[in-house]
């Protein structure tokens, strides 16, 4: 018998019809108490080698629509290699096509990387003698959240803050993750010791537990978009933003670096504060030469697809980025990963992946020692 589910960890989808293997029609729910949706996780079992032909069939309706022109699903049957399928969208529903080799696979928007996987990568990361690790305090649903120092404080130390996973759709920002905490933990690696050595590097690997495990795409369990809640957050809507920003109050920020994904633009891109009201010139220089660092450092970098530039005073101070430089007159920027393969370096089997992804953390971090001496 064959079986669709997603009532795990991270998982979503309902399956509307399975009583034709060539017409499979699929939903994928909101956010709970939001209307957000376009992450899908789920499970098929007992159909090794047959053809299955899977319609999402409310795709039109996503957050993101443009999001599936030219996108393909990702499948595994481990959690570890995700591999792409054969998808298309009509316009109405997203299709899937493939045939399984074994009897159990998954199907996911991106390689998921459930709130399990999260505090796994917590744990691991806590055996380095090289890490500080506290929680900040609770989640809305009473899950911990973690928070790592590397690096001891002192006098003229520059203050490093690396977030993840505001929106816990966006889980190549926690694959990035992964490569970003091997190389801070590395005793041996002279960006990592540059970095400890000269200042304390503040990381949250993931702000949004909650929405993770609840399967979904933009918000935490009140149904709030966390990059929309950093002006007036709240301990009942938003704690992990209230927590996090508290903290940030007591260390100071001199650089920050949120981790995110996009849906429609097939590269990735760094978005920066312009349009935040103190905004000037050196803040231009900063960001401009991160930019060309990490051009240098990382060959999956690029600089001309990206976000438009807020007007002058126009800047949304609800979101991090924006919220962060203005508070802290700091270099402060969003890094987007796609969700999608990126156009530079194509990979025809596995798109933008989870190795891509580590890579690209390891990359960021030779960027950030490199501009330790001019960030503030």
């Amino acid at each position: 018998m064959i079986k669709i589910s997603s009532d795990f960890d991270h998982g979503n989808i309902n399956c509307l019809d399975l009583s034709n293997l060539s017409d499979i029609r699929l939903e994928i729910e909101q956010d709970g108490k939001a209307k957000f949706y376009q992450w899908f996780f789920y499970c098929v079992e007992g159909a090794m080698t047959r053809p299955l032909v899977m319609n999402i069939v409310n795709a039109n309706g996503a957050s993101y629509p443009g999001g599936w022109n030219d996108y393909r699903a990702v499948a595994s049957y481990d959690h570890e290699r995700w591999f792409r399928v054969e998808t298309g969208y009509d316009g109405r529903s997203l299709t899937i096509k493939h045939t399984p080799d074994h009897d159990r696979v998954y199907y996911a928007y991106f390689a998921a990387y459930p709130a399990a996987r999260c505090k796994a990568l917590v744990e691991k990361t806590r055996r380095s003698s090289l890490i500080a690790h506290e929680y900040l305090g609770q989640t809305l649903d009473g899950q911990d959240i973690d928070y790592f120092r590397a690096g001891e404080p002192g006098e003229n130390k520059r203050h490093y803050w690396v977030n993840a996973r505001q929106h816990p759709g966006e889980t190549m920002a926690s694959w990035w993750m992964e490569g970003f905490l091997a190389r801070i933990t590395d005793e041996d690696d002279p960006a990592a010791q540059i970095l400890r050595e000269k200042a304390v590097v503040h990381i949250i690997p993931c702000m949004n537990l909650d929405g993770v495990k609840r399967g979904h795409l933009r918000t935490n369990a009140a149904g709030t978009d966390l990059n929309r809640a950093w002006r007036n957050t709240s301990m009942e809507l938003s704690p992990e933003v209230f927590l996090v920003r508290r903290k940030m109050q007591e260390t100071g920020v001199d650089f920050f670096l949120d981790v995110h994904g996009d849906e429609a633009i097939p590269n990735n891109f760094l978005d920066s504060a312009k349009g935040i009201p103190s905004w000037n010139d050196r803040h231009e220089m900063l960001c401009d030469r991160y930019a060309a660092l990490l051009l240098e450092a990382s060959k999956d970098f690029q600089t001309k697809d990206g976000y438009p530039a807020a007007a002058p005073g126009a800047a949304n101070l609800d979101i991090a980025n924006s919220y962060v430089a203005e508070t802290w007159n700091c270099l402060s920027m969003t890094l987007e990963m796609p969700f999608k393969d990126a156009n530079i370096n194509p990979d025809p089997v596995y798109g933008w992946s989870p190795e891509r992804c580590r890579k690209f953390g390891r990359d960021n971090l030779a960027v950030m020692a490199q501009m330790i001496d001019v960030v503030r």
